[in-house]
């Protein structure tokens, strides 16, 4: 008979519980690797439905959410399955194991809070491991599931790609390093889970107890199932990825002689980074944009005075190529769109027309959201200001550097880009439209599903300007080379192209309308 034993535990949402099952060759190739003998013990201490417990009779797996404790149950009835948090079931649980496998719940910050992460923090605090608030659930799963191995302990897992970039992933890595005899990760350039924007690589963690010097990663294209991890494309010093890489292991999907040229350039004198000329930051927050940010009749409606009203960037695209000026914004205006944010001094007495305005019902409304409800006055908009550049921080082909000639604010949905000096402009705007700091985005950024970049305020400072001189001519294919390599890897399509993917997936749709055929694969 299946063992489950239930903790207190939930009925989650597959969204909550971060779960989107392995397909069967992963698998398979993970716990083959992972378990040595017929005797090993095999934990997943996030098993889902079962399918990595049922590879192996002498498992046990511990599950959240209870509909699928129960499934597992019923699909690896020689197993043990616990239902309820894993932290605190590791906490409590002296058993030790010999290998571990499995895909953690891959839960963002933003939901992953409260008590259980709280738990997990603590239960990694004791194994020397800090994570920051920033942290998505799967890092921690991995640090608490490494330290039940038995010494000479083995484990195997999905992760996310944000392994090779996050920085929340490199105490992480620290930690593997530290303590297993080899650390493999398996980078894979096509989609394991076709219906996620997530990309997913592949960890293999052998020897616990040990210490690598090396972090050996695959490059593949597609994955195949296997018995043993696929040869490494390269083996890693841990202090060159220490050291050269910020603790990223991103660069390494690019060619030895790419990743050369750019460490080169980045040593060579002139070359400097973006945050050394200027610094970055996020826009204002208003905690309330459709209130704040008013159309120019709204505002002649209300008699809102000029005074009280900046125009600001809402978002990035409605940034023009290059340059925003005077010209743009007057355009905003004939249009009427919503672009004058209601700027009220903290200490600034009310006009009567911004003093109506604040008591209509969406005012009302408004006081009401987070933001505004913990700041005092709740109409006064902090940090507003007027940076010298706008800069996109989610972008398609590549960030956009626009030049605020129009004295325009911005919300956080762009970089603001303030210089230290004026020679530092020029600089800027000299350097920025250069491929080698089209790639240095690439590397410093990370993407972010669906062929999109991110660029965070730390990763923009990191950008690097080439030398004044320039790059050689004979760098430049080299350079374009990397940066397809990359566009890629985050599987970016130029628009033409996702047009052209989309009429074609139409006209296969109408021909099998057309014919009385499915579009469905069937089973």
């Amino acid at each position: 008979m299946p063992q489950l034993e239930l903790y207190p535990s939930a009925r989650l949402s597959r969204k909550e519980a971060g779960a989107y099952y392995t397909p069967d060759h992963v698998v398979r190739s993970l716990v083959r690797w992972a378990v040595r003998a017929d005797t090993d013990r095999l934990l997943d201490p996030a098993c889902g439905d079962g399918r990595f417990i049922a590879a192996h009779p002498s498992s046990v797996g511990v599950e959240r959410d209870s509909r699928a404790a129960a499934l597992a149950a019923r699909r690896a009835p020689g197993s043990s399955v616990h239902g309820g948090d894993f932290f605190t079931w590791a906490a409590a649980d002296g058993r030790r194991f010999d290998c571990a496998a499995g895909n953690p719940p891959f839960i963002r910050y933003q939901t992953f809070r409260g008590e259980v992460r709280e738990r997990a923090f603590r239960l990694c605090a004791g194994l020397g491991v800090q994570f920051s608030g920033l942290t998505a659930s799967w890092a921690p799963f991995l640090v608490a599931t490494a330290g039940l191995l038995r010494p000479g302990g083995r484990m195997a897992f999905v992760v996310p790609a944000a392994i090779g970039h996050a920085p929340y992933a490199a105490p992480l890595l620290e930690y593997l390093v530290g303590n297993f005899e080899s650390v493999r990760i398996i980078a894979v350039r096509e989609k394991l889970f076709p219906e996620l924007a997530e990309d997913c690589w592949l960890l293999y963690a052998g020897g616990r107890g040990g210490a690598a010097d090396r972090i050996h990663l695959t490059v593949l294209d597609r994955f195949e199932a296997a018995a043993e991890p696929p040869r490494a494309s390269v083996s890693i010093p841990v202090g060159e990825w220490r050291r050269s890489w910020n603790r990223r292991l991103r660069p390494y999907l690019l060619r030895e002689s790419m990743r050369v040229l750019y460490r080169t350039v980045v040593s060579q004198e002139g070359a400097t980074r973006l945050g050394a000329l200027a610094a970055i930051g996020i826009g204002y927050v208003s905690g309330a944009n459709r209130f704040f940010h008013l159309r120019p009749s709204e505002a002649e409606f209300w008699e809102i005075p000029p005074a009280f009203l900046q125009p600001a960037v809402r978002n990035g695209r409605v940034l023009p190529d290059g340059e925003l000026t005077l010209r743009t914004v007057e355009q905003w205006q004939r249009r009427d769109d919503p672009m004058l944010l209601l700027r009220v001094p903290r200490n600034a007495a009310l006009p009567p027309g911004v003093a109506r305005y604040l008591a209509t019902e969406q005012g009302r409304r408004a006081r009401t959201a987070y933001k505004c409800r913990t700041r005092t006055p709740w109409y006064s908009v902090p940090d507003v200001q007027v940076p010298d550049f706008f800069l996109t921080y989610m972008s398609g082909r590549a960030p956009s550097l626009v030049r605020n000639a129009a004295a325009a604010a911005c919300t956080n949905a762009v970089h603001g880009v303030r210089v230290r000096h004026q020679g530092a402009a020029r600089r800027i705007i000299a350097g920025w439209s250069s491929p080698f700091v089209r790639l240095s985005c690439e590397l410093e950024g990370h993407p972010l599903g669906g062929g999109m970049l991110k660029l965070e305020p730390r990763e923009a400072a990191r950008i690097v300007l080439p030398p004044p001189a320039g790059i050689p001519a004979e760098s430049r294919p080299d350079l374009h080379e990397a940066i397809a390599t990359l566009h890629r890897w985050r599987h970016f399509r130029p628009y033409e192209t996702w047009r052209r993917v989309a009429f074609q997936a139409s006209r296969s749709r109408k021909k099998a309308s057309e014919s009385g055929i499915s579009s469905r694969s069937s089973a």
